[in-house]
């Protein structure tokens, strides 16, 4: 049945944000030190999944099929699986001494400056490598805290750190997701794709990199006396296996029986009972982000199929007929991915959604395809790296215990991936390059 584009559609996710945050906001400046803990997520969005079903009733469609297909989308079980397994992995490790373990063998030996430039390094090459950034976050934070805790530093900064090279990588790489889907909307190469990101993307990692060489005024970090060093060896197995392209919910399976197989061994007291109960602990620690992925599936799809998304792409279709030039087309475009991973949370269901109209619009304003795949995989990975609801930072923030909105504003590589890629969208084409999109539109 085809549904009428909405506006109103996308009505209960504003007034989810609006809740959340407004609660948050209004405990906070009350004094209350956990002022966004008051209202939990998952209860801030009953009332926008309500007005979604309720929208959803009224244009004909059954509601209730439409919530629940959203949350039983393959993606976001996936991904609800991956937070349990990632939380007990992190429980485990932390008991048996992992965290102290890692510290000892070799961060000791790292000047405070290059902390945290270091793990944005780290947290990039492993994305890169296996074009996850979920999975590089899930591999890497738990390494990150007990970094920041020997160190003395920000939470909140350390693991933006990571989420910014888990962004940075996942960005570049040729086995992600979104690459994939970049590339196939627009029909160009993987390889051109990469080209035309790596030009954007690298003046903003260096300038990230040097921006957190500045902000990492740690202590020198004291490696502790009393863990095995052998007690590492499930971290490294995990960034391992993650680097060999295994699926990470095998990686993780295969890091959570290795920790606790070498809690057995290397850390006296630490039995099968322990090790079920901090699995169990790792399960409850991502209780909330689990409920709120599966409930953000289920409005996201209502508010799709509602015809929010549509309405949103007509709105930006409309303004790019409206307008001429190369520069209208890439904002056009960039717009396009931001919006539209703003009201779905998936960077990669935000370049399906509008793939077609994107390649659209480069055709009408003379973008070339390598051109439009690279804006819109940078600008759906801009929003999805600082969306405090989104699956990387709600999943970090529950590793870190860390307020999502407290993350948001310490991925500076996003922040700075957005200010570097609209300098490029401004900055005058050149005839050469202007050549090279007729060629590449013949």
């Amino acid at each position: 049945m085809q549904v009428r584009p909405s506006a109103i559609a996308l009505t209960p996710l504003l007034l989810f944000l609006a809740l959340f945050f407004g609660a948050g906001i209004w405990f906070t400046l009350q004094g209350e030190p956990m002022g966004f803990y008051q209202l939990r997520a998952p209860v801030a969005i009953l009332p926008a999944l309500a007005l979604a079903a309720w929208l959803a009733h009224r244009r004909g469609l059954k509601a209730l099929d439409e919530l629940l297909a959203g949350m039983g989308d393959s993606n976001v079980v996936l991904m609800c699986l991956i937070f349990l397994l990632a939380g007990a992995f992190a429980m485990v490790s932390k008991a048996i001494g992992a965290v102290d373990a890692v510290v000892a063998l070799g961060l000791g030996t790292l000047p405070p400056a290059l902390i945290l430039p270091g793990l944005f390094l780290v947290a990039g090459f492993v994305s890169l490598s296996i074009g996850t950034s979920m999975g590089t976050v899930a591999a890497v934070v738990p390494i990150a805290l007990g970094v920041a805790d020997a160190a003395g530093l920000d939470r909140a900064l350390v693991v933006g750190a990571v989420i910014g090279g888990a962004m940075f990588g996942d960005n570049l790489s040729v086995i992600s997701d979104t690459t994939i889907a970049a590339t196939r909307t627009q029909g160009c190469e993987m390889r051109d794709k990469f080209r035309e990101n790596f030009r954007i993307a690298l003046p903003a990692a260096l300038a990230t990199a040097v921006l957190l060489g500045f902000l990492g005024d740690a202590a020198p970090v004291e490696a502790p006396d009393a863990a095995s060093k052998w007690l590492v060896v499930p971290y490294l197995a995990v960034l391992v296996l993650a680097l060999s392209g295994l699926n990470v919910v095998v990686v993780l399976g295969i890091g959570i029986v290795l920790a606790g197989a070498f809690g057995f061994v290397f850390s006296p007291g630490y039995d099968w009972q322990a090790f079920a109960g901090d699995i169990y602990g790792g399960y409850e620690s991502m209780v909330e982000i689990t409920l709120l992925s599966l409930l953000i599936g289920g409005l996201a799809a209502l508010a799709r199929a509602s015809g929010g998304l549509q309405w949103l792409a007509e709105a930006i279709a409309r303004f790019a007929r409206g307008h001429t030039g190369r520069r209208a087309g890439e904002f056009s475009i960039a717009a396009l991915a931001a919006l539209g991973d703003f009201f779905t949370a998936n960077n990669t269901v935000a370049i399906l959604v509008g793939g077609g109209l994107a390649k659209d619009i480069a055709v009408r304003h003379g973008i070339s395809p390598k051109r439009s795949a690279s804006l819109l995989d940078i600008f759906a990975c801009v929003v999805q790296g600082v969306l405090p609801y989104g699956a990387q930072i709600l999943l970090a923030g529950s590793l870190a215990a860390v307020s999502p909105l407290a993350l948001a504003g310490k991925v500076y590589y996003c922040w700075i991936l957005a200010v570097v890629a609209i300098g490029f969208m401004l900055w005058p084409a050149r005839r050469a390059q202007q050549e090279a999109v007729l060629r590449d539109a013949a």
